[in-house]
């Protein structure tokens, strides 16, 4: 799959168009093709375009706001030994309950957003990132609330 450039023409309503599949990607192509304007072939055709093109690299599921509210989830800060990134990143990525993780500037190298099912076991999964060979340091912040999420 082709990797996203410059190069590649993005119009305003290809923009529109990932916009409306952010929001709910199952939605039907004729309820898209209606709310853009276009009709149903030109919406198949800009998909099958953008996923062509690895614009649109996937679809994934979305969880609903009442289980996420189950969950407890949280930023971890994480600095990294010198040269220990590479060791470090696989190992972090083999813990289902890191949603994602970013390289970040800053005191810290890497952020990791976190969900867990209670308090107990978010202490036990900071722990865990911790004990990585290669983890110096670790700074948790407990997300209250998202207020925005697109």
């Amino acid at each position: 799959m082709p990797n996203w450039t410059d190069e590649m023409q993005i119009t305003d309503k290809d923009r529109e168009l990932l916009a409306v599949l952010s929001e709910n990607a199952r939605m039907p192509t004729a309820t898209i093709a209606r709310r853009l304007g276009l009709s149903r072939t030109t919406v198949q055709a800009r998909i099958e375009r953008l996923e062509r093109e690895g614009i649109i690299a996937g679809y994934g599921v979305r969880l609903s706001e009442s289980y996420e509210k189950g969950l407890v989830k949280a930023h971890v800060l994480i600095t990294i030994a010198p040269r220990a990134l590479s060791r470090v990143t696989p190992e972090l990525s083999a813990i289902r309950e890191i949603q994602t993780l970013h390289s970040v500037s800053g005191s810290f190298d890497l952020i990791a957003v976190v969900a867990a099912t209670s308090i107990s076991e978010l202490d036990l999964l900071i722990d865990r990132i911790g004990e990585i060979d290669g983890v110096d340091r670790t700074l948790s912040s407990i997300i209250l609330s998202t207020r925005i999420d697109r």
